[in-house]
């Protein structure tokens, strides 16, 4: 993929970005992109970092420490985000790369955090993951799960809970899913949290103007995935 395939699409979706933000009567800086890159090459990567991408989201534990110990991203100010579900057995893998991760769905996960980070003074910001739309085929903890889980992350102390994570269902119209991150905005202001990752290639305008600060963008960036 050329450089300038990636920097042209960068550019797209950040337009895209600044559009739904003006509509929202709200300040593009207040929203992060982050390239969901699941099979994406290190090298289509480098080529976003020199297009001015540097928020990355990973969905596989073994990929992400892969790609972290690229010679093609070595040296680059790349932050890793990791967007998929993560088992315990993971956690060790997985933390020493990331700055962010969006799938927190468990005490039992959390308490796997707090031992791998036991000791070290880290802090792990972490969305907690809701499963807003009631489907069976997607993570997270159920709305009526949320407040009981977050007093109980107040006792961790390597646990930062930055906010709420969903994924919407897959919808013919971006519209017809705004009440999904509506809802997701609402259990987030009544729990005193403002971060809001939410929104995809499909939807993330719709997303925006439901007030979300984090949109996990892949194929507008990279085109369809590697496998």
């Amino acid at each position: 993929m050329a450089m300038t395939t990636v920097a042209t699409r960068l550019a797209e979706v950040r337009a895209s970005i600044a559009r739904a933000c003006a509509a929202a009567d709200r300040d593009p800086a207040e929203v992060t992109l982050v390239g969901a890159s699941k099979t994406q090459p290190p090298a289509a990567l480098a080529e976003a970092c020199a297009a001015g991408l540097l928020d990355f989201g990973e969905n596989r534990a073994q990929e992400l420490a892969t790609k972290a110990d690229s010679p093609a991203l070595r040296g680059l100010a790349v932050r890793w985000h990791f967007i998929g579900t993560l088992q315990r057995n993971k956690v060790r893998e997985v933390l020493p790369s990331i700055v962010v991760l969006h799938s927190l769905d468990s005490l039992r996960l959390a308490d796997a955090i707090e031992h791998e980070c036991a000791g070290t003074g880290r802090r792990i910001a972490c969305y907690v993951e809701v499963n807003v739309g009631g489907e069976a085929s997607k993570a997270g903890i159920a709305p009526e799960e949320l407040a009981p889980l977050l007093r109980a992350l107040q006792s961790r102390t390597c646990v930062e809970v930055v906010g709420l994570m969903t994924v919407a269902p897959p919808a013919d119209d971006p519209e017809q899913v705004r009440p999904v991150f509506r809802a997701l905005r609402e259990l987030a202001h009544a729990n005193g949290l403002r971060g809001l990752s939410m929104g995809m290639t499909e939807d993330y305008p719709a997303a925006i103007a439901e007030g979300a600060t984090v949109v996990r963008v892949g194929r507008a960036l990279f085109g369809p995935r590697n496998g």
